[in-house]
């Protein structure tokens, strides 16, 4: 390491442009000494160290506030966590527990939250009605069919699409991706979704009201899929991941563009962090690993989750396609532009 240092340096203080060694005077040795240690981290260029780059420069905030729902979607934060991912970057993620995607939005706006995981119809929601000024920071879940399920009981009345008119549907928050899936879905096989009347509830609450008949249906989404089944025999009523909504996007992280403008490095270095992890959970020993835990899911169950996508880059088409969706299904009047909240 010294002799390899000390090369470099004799490098360094010879033709800027060539790095070729020169004989150096006591004097210039002893320069060389005395600067050794600084040229580590100060010099670039010349191949200092055997290639090795300078040190990544600290980030502002070293601890970041996120906003999560104990669900599936967010499996790669805890695989981030897990690895030490966020710690290699030099941020440490403190977990703050909400109920769904359009809660952490407003923990943005009065500064309780530094990020969020959210849904992508209530982030372009609340950009479009300007109740928030968002930058969307990464993707987190992209849907495929048999995992955003809407969901009864076996005695139940409700047996087909149709069916879902008039009836109490459970979502873990109102206009959110979820009403916009069920939404979609019911349209897309010709139900009427304007007389569903749509009832908040957080995800894990929604398996015991079906069972006690406070709602007939409800979207659920994985781990409590597979939980509802084997535990009170749950039945499909409705794949909302088809027709328009086939690959919907559905889940990204957000933060405020006050954040963004003042811990520009932070927002990079958690950002950094989460898309290694992201695509760990391609994977899907990955995801089973991490889920036992937050989620508390039984590994019986961990091991027949249906899991979507976790995409490692932000797609601006198919939130424009979101756009395009919601307006369609009267859960937006307002135009916005993904591309333009983009970090």
């Amino acid at each position: 390491m010294l002799l390899s240092l000390h090369w470099s340096v004799k490098k360094l203080v010879g033709h800027a442009g060539a790095c070729h060694p020169v004989r150096m005077t006591r004097p210039r040795r002893a320069f060389v000494g005395a600067l050794a240690a600084t040229l580590i981290t100060t010099v670039s260029g010349c191949g200092l160290l055997s290639g090795e780059q300078p040190a990544t420069p600290g980030v502002e905030q070293a601890k970041v506030r996120l906003g999560v729902v104990p669900i599936i979607d967010i499996a790669p934060v805890h695989i981030a966590i897990k690895k030490g991912y966020f710690r290699d970057e030099g941020v440490e993620v403190e977990l703050k527990s909400i109920q769904g995607g359009a809660a952490g939005i407003p923990g943005l706006v009065n500064g309780e939250l530094d990020v969020t995981f959210g849904n992508w119809v209530s982030f372009l929601a609340a950009q479009a009605k300007g109740v928030a000024d968002l930058k969307l920071v990464a993707d987190a879940y992209r849907g495929r069919p048999d995992m955003f399920l809407v969901m009864t009981t076996p005695d139940s009345a409700v047996k087909t699409p149709a069916d879902l008119a008039g009836r109490k549907v459970g979502v873990n928050t109102r206009a959110n991706v979820a009403e916009l899936a069920v939404r979609a879905a019911m349209k897309a096989k010709g139900a009427d979704a304007n007389t569903v009347q749509f009832t908040e509830m957080a995800f894990p609450d929604m398996q015991a009201a079906l069972q006690r008949k406070d709602i007939e249906a409800a979207l659920l989404v994985e781990p409590f899929i597979t939980r509802a089944v084997r535990e009170i025999g749950a039945v499909p009523v409705l794949d909302t991941i088809t027709g328009e909504a086939t690959d919907l996007p559905i889940a990204g992280y957000a933060t405020s563009a006050k954040f963004a403008q003042q811990n520009p490095k932070t927002v990079d270095a958690f950002r950094r962090a989460l898309v290694r992890a992201q695509r760990d959970a391609g994977d899907t020993a990955e995801v089973q690993s991490v889920v036992t835990g937050y989620a508390k899911v039984d590994p019986s169950i961990a091991g027949v989750l249906r899991l979507g996508l976790y995409p490692s880059g932000i797609d601006v088409e198919r939130l424009k396609g979101v756009v395009t969706l919601m307006k369609a299904n009267g859960m937006l009047t307002e135009d916005v532009d993904p591309g333009r909240m983009l970090l």
